[in-house]
Parts: C-alpha cells; structure tokens; sequence
C-alpha cells in the first residue's frame, strides 16, 4: 500500500515499479496523483485503487491490461466520459468504483463500437471517398486525413450529450483505424490508444432499456423510469376558445402574417421520473421548471444544432432528473425527501486544477419549498453545498449571464436576493455571501435580467403587478425597493398595475412577453420604450408600450408560465386542457425594432397548437393535465413539455 504518502506523479518511479512485474494489487488512494506515467510496466497489476487524487485522465491505465477492479472515487476531474473510457480499454475489468460494469462495458465495446464505426465509413463514402483519385500522392492522402479527421468528429454524433467528449475520442480513434485499414496508413498510437475490433463477436442482447439503467448504475445519482403507454392516435379537439375572434383552423394554416416555415414536431418521449418514491401510481407531482444543461466543449463544431445541449435538467416534487432528450434516458436523478423542487438553474464555473490550470464546470442550482439552495456539481455527482437563502419558498432561480457566480433567489417572502456562490476549490470548500436584497410589493413569480444591461435591471412579474428594480453593484445601498411598475390594459378598457403575471421573459433584447391575470391574452412589449417615460417623468408607475396580444387560452388559471427561443423568434406556452401553443415571431420583429414601430393591431393567432396525445397508464387515460411550464432548446431542436400528472413529455421538431 502506498496510500497517504502525498504522492506526486513525479514520485512513481518506473525504474522501482519495473521491479514489480508480479504485483497484483495496488492501493495509490488519498495522494496527490494528476496522472499515470505511461510505463510503470506492471503486467500482473490485477486490483488498483486510486481513491481521492487529482487524476484528470485515465487513458494510461490501458497499460494494465489485467486489471479487473478499478477505483477512483473523489477525483473530481474525472467524469462519466472517463468511465466509459476505462471500460473500453481494460477488457477484463469487471468492477469499476465497486459496481459491476460487465454489461454495460460489453454493450460499450461491441455496440457502440459497431454503431460508430457504421458511422466513421458512411461518412467516408458520402464525403470523402470520390476527393481522393486513384493514384494519390502522399501529400494528398496527408490532406484528405486531416480533414476526415476534422470532420468525422464534428459531425458524428451518438448517444447522449454527456458522453460527446468519449464520442468524439472513440470516432477519431476509428477513424485513424479505418484509414489505416483503407489506405495502407501507419497507425498514430501515440497520442490516443488504439484496439483492434473483433468483427466477429456477437451483438449484445440487452436491450436499450436495460443499457439506460447501467448507464444510471455509473454514478451515485439513480434512475427510476417510470413506463406510460403512448397509443399512435391523438386527442382531437375542436381549438377555438369562447370569446376568441379567430378560428383556430385559420391560425394553424400559415397566413402571410405568419412565417412561412411550417412547424412540424412529433412527440418523442414521455417519462414519469419524478414519482414520490418511485411510485409507479404517482400521477399527482407537479413538474415546474426545466432548462437545459449548457455544452463545455463543442469542438470544432459550428453547426449550432450540433452544438447545442440535448441534456436538460427538470424538477418537481422530491427530485431532479438530468434527461437526454433523444434517447429518453434519465442520465441522473438528485433527491431530497424532504423537499419540492420548484426552479433549476444552470452556470458554469471555471476552477483551478492541479499546477494552476484552469477547467470548466457545470453546476446546478436547485431551490423549493425549503428556501435552501442545492448546488450540485452534475459531473461529478455530488451535491457539494447548499444555501440557506430564505425563511419561505423559492419561486424561482436564474443565474446572471455575464457573472458566473451571481445567483438570484425570489422567495415567497416577497424578497429577491443575489447572491455570490463563489467558486469551490478542489476540496469543495465555497464561500457564499448576499450581495442584494430587492423588496417587493408581493411574491415574485418569475424573475428576468434585461438583456443589454443585465447586471443593471431585473425585471419580476409578481402576484401583484410587473417591477423592475436597479441591481447596479456600484451602489451603496444593499436593500432596495423597486424602481418601476408597470401597468396594462384591464378588461375594462383602463390602466392597471395590479394583476398577477405569472409568465415572463425576454423575446429578444428588447421586446418582453409576459402572461397576466387577463384571460386568453398574452402580451408583447418594448422594454427600452416603456422605461425611457419614466426616464423623462421621473414617475414610478409606467404604462407598458405595447407591441402586440397574442391568442391564447380562455382560461383563468394561474402558473401556466411561457417561455421565448430568440434565436428562431418563438413563444411557448402551455395550457389547461394539455396543449403547447407556439407563436412564430420572425416576420413581426423587424418592425418592432424600429423606433416608431406601431402595435400590431389584430391579435397573432398562434403558428400551430400541439395537442396532448392519447397517453394511458395502467389501461386508463390521463386527463385534465396542465402544462405547467414548456422550454426549447437554444436552436428549437427539442421541445420538454412539463405537466401538472407528473409526466414529461418531449417533442422533437423535425
């Protein structure tokens, strides 16, 4: 044992461990290791224990070629990417941090090696293969290889975007093979290790359900999947609401007012995961809040569909799931049994590493009921810390954009606070401090930083009205009342500044939408043009410049919240009977923009309605679901649907 020796990587001597060839079991646990030296020539080695070091790569271990138990817990570099890594190098191993992978390994290196390499080749022969003549020189097989190389690894994609990082290393490592193979290349085994496949072992038999589980066995989080039968046929339902002035059938063709792309999105994956104690008869936990995990590295990726996240973090009840959309897989699962999840939100923190290099983090806010902020390290499945941030519910969390560490908590106290988290170091030691305190007149709802001053102006919509408040650091003052509040339309005809919003965000860096107490309508308006009339007035109480209505349901129930994808100009927002209205912008802004840009008489029918599905769960059919919250990706790829019967639905468009 050499355990608890402060051992560097400097220290492993190969000249003394080459005297060890028959050494079966190693224990290297609590030092100081950032990495393996590659010729420790241990060819025995058959147990390694490698517990609470730095390790940050494990590609060196495929010098152990015997080793059939593996561990490496608390190395906080080291992520599930690494895990798949080792299980493909090291065929016998058998154990990995104490759980049985033989399954899941055998699924990794037959498979997924299989799918990949299908892959690798027909993107060669689509590609590349008619850019290489039949006589070819040296330099110009040197050319085609580097960008085949390129190219395979930015365009490949295979399983969830957890793995992309393994992804990318096992189609390069293909990639070179093929070539090798192709065109009579050497092999590089330099950089990145190579394996040979056996085209001739037989496809694993598990099934895909039973990989999703192995995958969830990996780390300390667990998976409970929940099955819900989808029958083929939908629900129909005649769409036009009482008091509406449009047909529905109308709005969903697409009029010249409307954009001309013509949304079509089928529904992919509907999971029940967040069931009190995973019962399988929890149809009664309401899902709240949903956003999407943001991507650390995208290579040379620029295609922003590729690049963008497809793992996506929702909450409610007692727990948190972290979800592929494509695949349906519930990669990870955080619970507290004592409390209910209201708001998750994403930031990455960059930390120092060993020898003062720096590496990206995602981390996971998470806030309920119990006013306690989780802040949980996803990577490396631990919840490291929390924050005693309010004596009452948290509505809702959101991070600011351009300052990682600053979180903003809105509570049921009718406060909204910021807070530095600050940044953990390599032992998970934070220091987080109140920067602001925000008095509102009633509780925040949801909360939103304006985009072109977000570390100036936050915006919430309240139980009692719509406020803005001044959050500039350079002032003095640490609790502060609200600076501005809005007033709308009423269903008289008149001005009021006393309605519940309940739905708030930002469709671009101006224009703001937000959902009132006023039914059927929701309402766009310019942020830069309402306040600057304070600005010349001085007043505190603002009439919103409004842009446009949009259509929308009948219904007088609250917490039915939207949400807005700038990047494609679209408003989602769910409603009581079930249903995911979209509204596609892109030919109204433009004339929003300008300065003088007139309101949009006529209120915009919605581009297209997705209707909930027939969905049956023990041979009886779900009813009178609310969707609670609706959020698309940043490049509408993937809509995750959240509802009031505690299943989420998801909705690819394609």
């Amino acid at each position: 044992s050499l355990s608890k020796l402060q051992l560097k990587t400097g220290d492993l001597d190969p000249r003394l461990f080459s005297r060890l060839r028959h050494l079966q079991k190693l224990d290297l646990s609590d030092n100081l290791l950032d990495k393996f030296p590659n010729s420790l020539t241990l060819p025995d080695l058959r147990v390694l224990n490698c517990n609470n070091n730095k390790l940050e790569d494990v590609t060196a271990l495929k010098q152990f070629p015997l080793l059939e138990e593996l561990t490496y817990e608390n190395n906080v570099y080291l992520t599930l990417n690494d895990d798949y890594k080792v299980m493909f190098l090291l065929q016998n191993l058998r154990l990995l941090n104490g759980k049985d992978i033989t399954k899941l390994a055998n699924h990794v290196r037959r498979v997924n090696s299989r799918k990949l390499t299908s892959k690798v080749t027909a993107h060669w022969e689509k590609f590349f293969r008619d850019q290489l003549p039949e006589k070819y020189t040296a330099e110009q097989v040197k050319s085609i290889k580097k960008k085949f190389l390129k190219s395979v690894q930015t365009n490949v994609v295979y399983g969830p975007s957890s793995l992309s990082e393994f992804t990318r290393w096992r189609v390069k490592m293909i990639a070179e093979e093929f070539l090798a193979y192709s065109l009579g290349l050497e092999l590089n085994t330099d950089p990145e290790p190579e394996e040979k496949m056996d085209e001739n072992e037989e496809e694993s038999t598990e099934s895909p359900r039973e990989a999703a589980e192995d995958v969830g066995q990996v780390g300390d989080f667990s998976s409970y999947i929940n099955s819900v039968t989808v029958t083929p046929s939908k629900r129909k339902r005649n769409h036009s609401k009482p008091g509406s002035g449009n047909k529905r059938s109308k709005s969903q063709a697409n009029t010249k007012e409307e954009a001309a792309e013509d949304v079509s999105a089928e529904p992919l994956h509907f999971l029940q995961c967040h069931s009190k104690g995973n019962s399988r008869e929890d149809f009664k936990t309401q899902l709240w809040s949903c956003v999407f995990e943001p991507l650390l590295d995208c290579g040379a990726r620029k295609d922003p569909v590729v690049s963008s996240s497809r793992t996506v973090a929702t909450c409610g009840g007692e727990s948190i799931c972290l979800i592929d959309c494509e695949t349906g897989t519930v990669l990870k699962k955080y619970k507290v049994a004592t409390e209910e999840f209201f708001s998750v939100a994403w930031t990455t923190l960059t930390m120092v590493i060993s020898n003062s290099r720096k590496k990206s983090h995602n981390i996971l806010a998470a806030a309920g009921r119990r006013g306690i902020v989780k802040l949980i390290h996803v990577a490396a499945d631990f919840c490291y810390g929390e924050i005693k941030a309010h004596k009452k519910p948290i509505a809702t969390v959101c991070f600011s954009p351009t300052r990682e560490t600053h979180l903003f908590t809105a509570s049921y106290d009718k406060r909204i606070a910021l807070w530095d988290i600050g940044i953990p170091d390599c032992d998970y030691n934070f220091k987080a401090s109140q920067l602001l305190v925000l008095e509102a007149l009633s509780i925040p709802l949801r909360i939103a930083l304006v985009p072109t001053c977000s570390d100036q102006y936050l915006l919430a919509g309240c139980e009692g009205g719509c406020f803005a408040w001044n959050i500039k650091l350079d002032k003095e003052q640490k609790s502060r009342p609200f600076e501005a509040i809005f007033q709308f339309p009423d269903e008289d005809g008149g001005m009021t500044t006393s309605h519940r919003v309940d739905g708030l965000a930002f469709l671009n860096d101006d224009v703001v939408v937000s959902k009132s107490s006023k039914p059927g309508c929701i309402y766009l308006w310019s942020w830069s043009r309402s306040f600057d009339t304070k600005a010349k007035g001085c007043q505190r109480t603002v009439s919103a410049v409004i842009l446009a209505e949009l259509e929308w349901s009948t219904t007088d129930l609250s917490y039915l919240t939207l949400s807005t994808c700038p990047a494609k100009d679209y408003v989602f927002c769910g409603d009581e009977q079930g249903s995911v209205w979209m509204y596609n912008l892109s030919n109204y802004t433009t004339a929003w923009s300008s300065a003088k840009g007139k309101r949009t008489d006529k209120r915009i029918p919605p581009t297209q309605i997705l209707n909930w599905p027939e969905l049956r769960a023990n041979g009886e059919q779900l009813t009178e679901v609310l969707i609670n919250n609706v959020v698309s990706d940043p490049t509408f790829t993937y809509l995750v649907v959240l509802t009031s019967v505690n299943i989420t639905a998801i909705w690819k468009k394609s």
